[in-house]
């Protein structure tokens, strides 16, 4: 009898998760499910050119699991029964069951508007391709000389507003940041970020929160109204609402307590990778919401599923930073250098060299997760008639 392995979410983490399991284990001896609510990889690094007008390479997950062994299923989760092993999904078709040995759980996260009034009605997010697209039809409508406001001054607001003003300099972009611009970069970095931003005409209010999000503006804490023809936010991310609902140990934000193997604290029978996991790295920092973190927890979940089905060894690898990649513009880029646990260090790259080695990156993560047998050396290996299913996360099996 085959082990049901359903990995949920085909984001870049469930996906490279399915892939790699995939590489490492017998079709015959399991049979990988793989759920997403769309028929498409959405490259999600990339959103802030698709609301810019750029157009995407489209990657059907059916053409690029074809021949892999796993069974891509379009449907949409609508809940976990971790007790029951079982997951409730809707496809076009109507309510399903799936039943797994194993279940992965990937299913990311989606824009968070922190509770600020107004924000969820009147704000444009770029989480996700049909909130990209919905800025994109809105920006390609407003007429020279109107104001577009960026809202938050991370990774993904950074690229976004500098997306914005190279690609339409007509606007009246601004990035309203509630800390100092760039003030977790090296000086390096800092400088290079202000240099591009001045250069692209981006105004910057630093120190600033947003309180409120209006038709037409933005209203910040001292009272101060900024007008806004186009708000885009990009304050943070929140994970799906559904790990909250089930028996699994998450927490208060709903994230899924997991070992180093990725492995649920709660349920062993379950793995959790990407955004939806709460893992920590070195320094005893939670790893944070990303790709860098999200493809390496992933192969790490895969790798340990494998060992514990195949009688192998945990490898436990430390996961780690080497650096932040930012697009500044497609002709502009900033990598900036990090510690293990995300701290910035002097070096950076800048400048034109930069933009190209994000592009790189970008390329070589979507390459990646379409070619999820490649690679690798394969090293398929026969699963344990009967595989461990609650043995300790840490054990040799």
């Amino acid at each position: 009898m085959q082990h049901r392995i359903v990995v949920l979410g085909a984001g870049y983490a469930g996906a490279s998760a399915a892939g790699r399991l995939a590489k490492r284990l017998r079709r015959e001896d399991v049979c990988v499910t793989l759920v997403n609510a769309e028929p498409d990889f959405v490259e999600r690094v990339r959103m802030h050119q698709l609301a810019t007008g750029q157009d995407l390479t489209h990657r059907s997950l059916a053409e690029m699991f074809a021949g892999t062994g796993v069974d891509v299923r379009v449907a949409r989760v609508t809940a976990v029964d971790a007790d029951r092993k079982a997951v409730t999904v809707t496809t076009a078709d109507g309510p399903d069951e799936l039943s797994y040995d194993t279940l992965v759980y990937a299913l990311g996260s989606h824009w968070d508007d922190q509770g600020v009034p107004g924000a969820a009605e009147h704000a444009h997010e770029i989480a996700g391709r049909a909130g990209a697209l919905r800025l994109r039809e809105h920006l390609a409508a407003l007429d020279a000389g109107r104001p577009v406001k960026v809202v938050g001054g991370g990774l993904t607001g950074l690229e976004a507003v500098t997306e914005i003003a190279e690609a339409r300099p007509d606007l009246e972009v601004a990035l309203v940041a509630r800390a100092g611009l760039g003030d977790w970069l090296s000086d390096k970095g800092r400088r290079h970020l202000k240099a591009v931003l001045d250069r692209l005409g981006v105004t910057v209010y630093e120190h600033t929160a947003v309180t409120a999000v209006e038709a037409g503006r933005v209203v910040t804490a001292d009272g101060t109204v900024l007008p806004s023809a186009a708000t885009v936010w990009t304050t943070g991310f929140t994970v799906h609402p559904i790990a909250r609902a089930t028996a699994l140990e998450v927490t208060d934000t709903g994230r899924i307590v997991v070992d180093a193997t990725m492995r649920s604290v709660s349920h062993p029978d379950v793995y959790a990778v990407g955004d939806a996991a709460w893992a920590m790295g070195p320094g005893d920092k939670p790893l944070r919401m990303s790709c860098a973190s999200g493809v390496p927890s992933a192969w790490q979940a895969a790798d340990a599923i494998a060992a514990r089905l195949t009688g192998g060894k945990d490898k436990d690898v430390p996961l780690r930073y080497f650096n932040q990649c930012i697009s500044l513009g497609r002709r502009e880029g900033l990598i900036q250098f990090v510690t293990a646990d995300d701290r910035a260090v002097r070096h950076a790259l800048t400048g034109r060299l930069a933009a190209l080695y994000k592009e790189l990156v970008c390329k070589g993560a979507a390459w990646g997760v379409a070619h999820p047998t490649l690679g690798l050396p394969t090293r398929r290996r026969p699963i344990l008639q009967q595989a461990p299913t609650d043995a300790p996360a840490d054990a040799a099996v």
